[in-house]
């Protein structure tokens, strides 16, 4: 069918480690449940702006990867989906997010062209700076203040935890993607595209992202302490095991399916250890 086509064009499973975070913001914001309606539009308005992203960053990177081993059987590449078809689903995903925005709140609408800006310009950069990576991860930091924004239609100084998680957020993605971006390295090189891993290379990458998830962590643990207090320690010291572990497969054994346990699977569960972190500390304060 060809909705599965699209689905695995964009990825839509990689959604599963990302929308939490927006949920995460708006439990946050919200101290409990904060209404179907919003569940739903927050929904919406994530899917419709990832899948964009996702759509975008495959049509302008469609050359690029044509020229990959690892990357020409993708559907711009083969014709399994058209040029065409791949613009088609980007602007209705990005219709989607944009009205999505609007029934949200008046802050969430006015600042929706900052997340599809950065989307966009994302596939660019790795043409021109290793810092790829972080712009990348600003591209999901966007996601907790989502979350929030779409529960208290503002953002102020005082609200500093919430964008501490979001900066959290930049280097956690920034950490995973600097590893995902190994499985490249030679292409990058022959190619002139830029990369931790490609600049610096391979030890010094399998460093720097472990660098960025303390960061993440550290970040991370100083924002839910203050916003839910003590009761977030053991779901936090569960994401520490997991992050340890995530890097733990990747030095053991680089390959593919290492880095595909580190990319998804250890990456799925730390944002969903996290929301569910984030619900049971709101619930035990209630």
């Amino acid at each position: 069918m060809k909705i599965k086509t699209y689905a695995e064009f964009v990825k839509i499973e990689h959604t599963l480690f990302a929308l939490p975070f927006a949920y995460a913001g708006a439990f946050l914001a919200s101290k409990g449940w904060f209404g179907f309606r919003l569940f739903i539009l927050i929904l919406l308005a994530f899917t419709g702006l990832r899948t964009a992203a996702m759509s975008f960053n495959r049509i302008i990177d469609r050359e690029i990867d044509a020229l990959n081993p690892r990357t020409a059987n993708r559907h711009l590449p083969t014709g399994k989906i058209s040029l065409k078809e791949a613009y088609a689903l980007a602007f209705f995903a990005l219709g989607v997010y944009f009205l999505s925005a609007y029934l949200i709140n008046d802050l969430a609408f006015e600042l929706s062209p900052i997340p599809a800006i950065v989307s966009y310009v994302y596939p660019y950069l790795k043409r021109f700076t290793c810092l790829c990576h972080y712009v990348l991860g600003l591209n999901l930091a966007f996601a907790p203040l989502g979350g929030w924004i779409a529960v208290t239609d503002s953002l102020t100084p005082k609200d500093w935890p919430i964008i501490l998680l979001s900066l959290g957020v930049m280097f956690w993605v920034a950490g995973f993607d600097i590893i995902y971006a190994l499985q490249d390295v030679e292409f990058d090189r022959r190619m002139g595209l830029h990369s931790i891993g490609a600049h610096f290379g391979v030890k010094t990458a399998l460093i720097v992202s472990p660098l960025n998830h303390l960061i993440f962590f550290a970040l991370t643990s100083i924002s839910l302490l203050k916003l839910v207090g003590y009761a977030s320690i053991v779901g936090l010291a569960a994401i520490a095991l997991l992050l340890l572990y995530e890097h733990r497969v990747v030095r053991t054994e680089f390959n593919e399916k290492s880095v595909q346990i580190a990319f998804f699977y250890s990456n799925a569960a730390i944002s969903a250890v996290l929301l569910t972190t984030i619900v049971f500390s709101v619930a035990l304060s209630l």
